[in-house]
């Protein structure tokens, strides 16, 4: 992976039926693989967010990005270092309660992860764990060295740029001014 980094694609559109078929064959005809995906209501009424994470070098990224642009349904499009973000993820894990009480530590475990149970019945227990995937794996290689993992799974990255406001709502001020002179 010479000169490829992680970049996030934010993608702005209205919720329309095959947008994300479309997105996705963009990544896969540049030959990119998409590392995560999440998709949700944006704070602007009737727009939809998508998150994309992706490894690939600036030139290639830059292609993809003007590409969805180009897209009808797209309002607009964005990519992101990781540094001009603020990001998370959320990692569930469910084990059964006899191994995790028999650890011993759980208290040890929850501060050093900062973990939350969810539930614990007499035969799971299920763990939620946020932060950056670095975190997530590390408590789930932790988890899988002293007890079997029934349930595993992981979100997708949610992401916000450290501007004051949402970079989509520059633009459509932008663009409203040009529309009213």
């Amino acid at each position: 992976m010479e000169n490829k980094k992680l970049y996030t694609v934010t993608i702005f559109s209205e919720n329309h039926v095959g947008l994300l078929n479309q997105i996705s064959n963009i990544f896969t005809r540049r030959g990119l693989n998409i590392e995560t995906l999440s998709v949700s209501p944006s704070a602007i009424e009737g727009i939809h967010k998508f998150t994309v994470t992706s490894f690939s070098d600036l030139d290639t990224i830059e292609k993809v990005v003007k590409q969805i642009d180009k897209r009808v349904d797209i309002i607009k499009s964005f990519y992101n270092t990781d540094e001009e973000l603020v990001y998370q993820e959320i990692a569930l894990y469910k084990v059964a309660t006899d191994q995790f009480l028999a650890l011993g530590s759980i208290e040890e475990l929850i501060r050093k992860y900062n973990i939350r149970i969810l539930e614990m019945t007499t035969n799971c227990v299920v763990l939620e764990k946020t932060g950056h995937y670095d975190e997530t794996q590390g408590l789930f290689e932790e988890l899988s060295e002293k007890l079997t993992i029934l349930q595993f799974i992981r979100s997708g990255r949610i992401a916000i740029n450290k501007s004051k406001i949402e970079r989509l709502s520059d633009m459509l001020a932008k663009l409203n001014k040009e529309h009213q002179q």
